[in-house]
């Protein structure tokens, strides 16, 4: 029989890599929640892609039993979380559904930023932290350094901190030890009204929508109606279970216990996360404070490139919203790539994962455009309009001014690799707020446009400092910036999918690098072709890509040929002036892909 004081739920945190996936297979298995036959590694990273890559996508519950050395059964509820800057609200959602946290640290690379990130997500509600160190198996393993790090940087005490390995199972019983000692039970009363927050939300093709909560008060029993408190719809429980990781059907779930529902809900919509849930015969008066949106941050366009594939594009963009409500999509048209899907993403990360899985699963062949953030354009009558597709922006003369989204940025670095990082972030604008030391590692804070960081920024500090810097952010507000639109013209024409915003200060370097790519990537025609950049009306770049001459001389033998000569001349170059006029210039699809990998260096 469970009580309320033998529940600990705890969430996993950690940098990309440390170790999360790899500590929860063994506690799984340590807790006998799979045997021997059924484990296999990341037992939770149920994606293919999750598995390929080594990372972790979306969170993961798994239910387990523990019988501690003090001879006490406990129920273990754990979330494995991802440790990437795109998850974070994966992350965030995690955490509030839990009371205390496990921080894992790898003990040969140290802190890094994401693991600061989440760990001041953990704080701010007021988690109770258990520190360990993973890796100690690892001839590079330096645990005093490891646990000067973490008291240093981010400033928690190490005393009760386990060093385990995740590949050898050592440490494992000592971290559920600790976890049963030092992490508080849920606060819940049974006796109460039902009060419980939706977590997550999936879609599965047999049972429809599957709904993870945790029970705050009271309890949820099967066949109870159930009312959310968001939109006031009713539901029936058809279907009460917990993951032990596999599904497990029971009759209810109580207080402080997590698990899944499944209530007949066929629309994903209708489940919106950090909602709260009661009795609809005994409805709350106030709702749970739930959790902040996720907002998409990128924008990029995807079509395919055949076009035909168009529908085939939708019906994968629907499946995909089912079990990642995080990326929205809208129908966009392009007059150089014809019909696609203007996409939002929570970053660069998604971004590919999105377009991998659309690629695997869907075969589909895609083009992406230029990843763009979401501008804040204040025109001169006082509306504002939230920008998307730099083709769609008004006429300059209407525009009071632009905002642009800026990032809190944190990058932890070896010292000698500081000079390089200071100079690039200055090229992007950045404003630096922070310098502080670690041993031999900077902690430095920086302010950057989003814009400047979206397209390459990550890849560059990993290449310029060998991968040992980490790199995570934080979206602050809205910025007034000297932002201009730049147009690229192909034969006076203008090329949709190739405008972008940019800084004033670097539209005419990135106009000229376009058009000469696009000189060299452009088929020559008949008639001679312009390619220019142009900030409103006005050029900054041309480029031309020379027309193909055709001897029209050839029939003409001797002498005194001169009028019949000048008369097909004259016939020629009124021909190319008609071609010139009428002609189409196709561009292909690895022009735009050349241009799409212009760096903005």
């Amino acid at each position: 029989m469970s009580t309320i004081d033998n529940i600990r739920n705890f969430a996993i945190i950690a940098h990309i890599d440390h170790g999360k996936s790899t500590v929860a297979d063994r506690i799984i298995h340590k807790c006998g929640g799979l045997t021997e036959r059924e484990m296999k590694a990341q037992v939770l990273d149920s994606m293919d892609i999750e598995r390929e890559r080594g990372i972790t996508i979306k969170a993961q519950t798994v239910k387990l039993n523990y019988k501690s050395k003090d001879g006490k059964n406990y129920i273990l509820n754990i979330i494995d979380t991802p440790g990437h800057v795109d998850f974070s609200y994966e992350v965030s959602r995690s955490l509030y559904a839990c009371e205390g946290s496990i921080l894992i640290v790898d003990s040969t690379q140290g802190v890094e930023a994401q693991t600061l990130a989440n760990v001041y997500q953990a704080l701010d509600i007021n988690h109770e932290i258990i520190p360990v160190l993973n890796k100690i198996d690892l001839p590079a393993s330096d645990i005093p350094k490891t646990k000067k790090q973490i008291e240093d940087v981010i400033g928690i005490d190490t005393s009760n901190a386990v060093s385990c390995s995740g590949k050898t199972g050592e440490g494992i019983e000592e971290i559920l030890e600790q976890i049963v000692k030092s992490l508080p039970c849920p606060k819940g009363i049974e006796q109460n009204d039902l009060k419980c927050l939706l977590v997550d939300s999936w879609y599965d093709s047999y049972l429809g929508v599957v709904i993870l909560v945790r029970v705050i008060d009271g309890k949820l029993t099967k066949n109870m109606k159930i009312k959310m408190m968001s939109n006031n719809a009713e539901y029936f429980v058809e279907k009460v279970g917990v993951f032990t990781p596999k599904p497990k059907d029971i009759d209810e779930l109580k207080s402080g216990e997590i698990g899944f529902i499944i209530t007949g809900i066929k629309n994903l919509s209708e489940t919106k996360v950090g909602d709260t849930i009661c009795n609809s015969e005994k409805p709350l008066n106030e709702a749970l404070p739930g959790f902040k949106p996720s907002k998409p941050v990128v924008f990029c366009g995807l079509f395919p490139v055949d076009s035909s594939e168009y529908q085939k594009l939708k019906d994968g963009l629907a499946k995909l919203q089912l079990n990642d409500s995080s990326f929205s999509y809208e129908a966009e048209s392009s007059s150089a790539l014809g019909l696609g899907f203007r996409c939002g993403f929570l970053g660069l990360l998604h971004l590919e994962i999105i377009t991998e899985r659309l690629e695997r699963e869907f075969d589909i062949n895609l083009l992406t455009t230029t990843p763009g953030v979401v501008y804040k354009v204040y025109l001169n009558n006082g509306n504002l309009i939230e920008l998307l597709n730099p083709s769609s922006l008004p006429d300059p003369t209407l525009i009071d001014l632009i905002e642009e989204p800026w990032i809190k940025a944190t990058i932890i670095t070896p010292d000698q690799y500081l000079g390089s990082i200071i100079k690039m972030c200055q090229e992007k604008r950045g404003i630096q707020t922070n310098l502080s030391y670690s041993g031999n590692r900077a902690v430095l804070n920086y302010e950057l446009p989003l814009n400047e960081v979206v397209f390459d920024f990550n890849d560059r500090i990993k290449s310029m400092t060998s991968g040992y810097a980490s790199f995570d952010y934080e979206i602050i507000e809205h910025r007034e910036g000297d932002l201009v639109k730049l147009g690229i013209l192909v034969n006076s024409e203008p090329v949709d999918a190739l405008s972008m915003m940019v800084h004033k200060s670097f539209a005419q370097s990135i106009g000229r690098e376009v058009c000469e790519k696009l000189k060299n990537l452009i088929p020559r025609h008949n008639f001679m072709i312009p390619v220019q950049a142009a900030i409103g009306g006005k050029i900054i770049a041309r480029e031309t890509i020379k027309g193909f001459k055709k001897d029209v001389l050839t029939k003409i033998h001797g002498g005194g040929a001169r009028d019949r000569k000048r008369k097909l001349l004259d016939k020629q170059k009124k021909g190319k002036a008609r071609s010139k006029q009428f002609g189409r210039v196709e561009i292909p699809q690895e022009a735009f892909i050349g241009v799409l990998k212009i760096n903005k260096d």
